[in-house]
């Protein structure tokens, strides 16, 4: 008699592609992606995301520190070309990312679950790595650096509101507080583990975007607000608009982390893992749309030219909502940093037992997972330059990862025809990624080497 579970089984093979039936012709293994589907078959929990997992994963990864600095950003670009760079930005990210959910099983049998995976397959073993997985670091560990200090900052604020009578403590003790959570949540032991941190993050990254538009709205406009351009040297006003890109690239930094979400998604032939993960994707672009644009646009208008790099601290009152909001700021850049640490953890891990044959375990995550959380906290606590520092990874890291990465690989993969649009689309968005790229990187370094002169460290 033919069971319901051997029905499906056939109904699920006669959906199978051409080339698992000319594969099984000359191997004896199934393909992968008929071995994962006996896995979630199993159960696999790495494979059992919904697609709203995608969303608020997304837009804790994306939606994070970078949305308070865009108002300052706006003060050095101006209204006009500040509005132009943030639309442009918005559009040319949407399409890489729909090029990377496209691109993850873009070879029959195949998902390729890391961004370096997807670059050894575009560029080759040896140039895909060399190409992919530095700037992938970068964006990742340069997250969790810049979440370090803003973790800091912001519990720094909120008590300095909450207390005011309490003895005050310097900012490089906040930072050390609030790194010493990440010992502990940095145990967790995979994405789905941090779903419900993620969560929070995201209904938290949503929370303070609006006390911050909408504090800036009631606060009004200061006295004596000016629009003109900082005034300041042209060398400097250069450089600090180069850093000012690199702060908006710094905001649309998703990308880095996009195939390892996708990747706890389930997929069959029915129903590939690019339908939920677009869904999803869709959905945090949106949150993003209703954050970005209210801080950036409201809070340059409020505080014009004298805006600080973290709009939150040019506001004062209600103390009660802006201490809230500061708090709201802490538990985002919690899961942001665990979202974005968790590739790294992935990569250290194996690293460890493939090269030093270190047995998996407690001992392995333990040991791994502690000492890259205190190197972050330690660069974080030596070099707390917020604005700088998201200018600086901003372009060298999140432009190639986010603007124009996607596309190149698009362009190998795809190989679409000579000058169509899609042609012209991808050639765009490298030439506009690799300019931010440089710009900003340039920007944002020396504005880190002009500021220290002047920083006294450990305060």
């Amino acid at each position: 008699m033919v069971t319901i579970t051997q029905l499906l089984t056939f109904r699920r093979y006669l959906n199978l592609p051409i080339q698992y039936f000319l594969q099984r012709m000359v191997s004896t293994s199934p393909p992968k992606e008929v071995q994962s589907i006996r896995k979630w078959a199993e159960g696999d929990p790495t494979r059992r995301a919904k697609w709203w997992y995608s969303t608020f994963h997304t837009v804790t990864a994306m939606i994070g520190a970078g949305v308070l600095s865009l108002p300052y950003a706006m003060a050095y670009l101006g209204w006009g070309p500040g509005t132009m760079v943030l639309v442009l930005s918005w559009c040319m990210t949407l399409n890489t990312m729909w090029q990377m959910i496209q691109l993850h099983e873009c070879v029959p049998g195949t998902r390729f679950d890391r961004y370096i995976d997807l670059g050894r397959y575009a560029f080759g073993s040896k140039l895909g790595g060399w190409v992919v997985l530095p700037q992938q670091l970068i964006v990742q560990v340069g997250c969790d650096i810049v979440y370090m200090v803003t973790g800091g900052k912001c519990l720094k604020k909120f008590m300095e509101i909450a207390c005011t009578s309490c003895t005050q403590l310097r900012q490089s003790y906040w930072i050390l507080i609030f790194g010493g959570t990440h010992f502990f949540l940095s145990q967790l032991p995979n994405f789905n583990s941090v779903a419900a941190v993620s969560l929070a993050a995201a209904v938290m990254s949503l929370s303070y975007s609006t006390i911050a538009w909408a504090g800036s709205l009631s606060h009004g406009q200061i006295d004596g607000v000016s629009y003109d351009y900082k005034s300041t040297s042209p060398t400097d006003f250069m450089f600090r608009v180069f850093n000012a890109l690199g702060q908006i690239s710094f905001a649309f930094a998703g990308h880095a982390v996009a195939l390892e979400i996708q990747a706890t998604i389930p997929s069959t032939p029915e129903r590939p893992s690019k339908i939920p993960m677009w869904k999803g994707a869709l959905g945090a672009y949106f949150i993003n749309a209703i954050c970005y644009f209210p801080v950036a646009m409201i809070g340059y208008w409020a505080f014009g030219q004298d805006v600080d790099d973290n709009v939150l601290m040019a506001l004062k009152k209600p103390a009660w909502l802006i201490a809230c909001a500061n708090l709201m700021v802490v538990v985002h850049v919690i899961g942001s940093y665990q979202v974005y640490a968790m590739p790294v953890f992935d990569l250290l891990e194996n690293m460890m037992i493939k090269r030093l044959n270190f047995p998996p375990g407690i001992a392995l995550r333990l040991i791994t997972r502690s000492t890259y959380v205190a190197f972050t906290l330690f660069i974080g606590v030596t070099f707390p330059f917020f604005g700088d520092l998201l200018g600086f990874f901003g372009g060298f890291g999140f432009a190639p990862t986010s603007y124009f990465l996607p596309s190149i690989m698009w362009l190998v993969i795809k190989k679409p025809k000579r000058f169509s649009l899609n042609w012209f689309i991808n050639w765009g968005c490298i030439f506009v990624g690799v300019f931010i790229m440089m710009a900003s990187t340039i920007g944002g370094l020396r504005n880190i080497i002009a500021d220290a002169s002047t920083y006294s460290f450990y305060t």
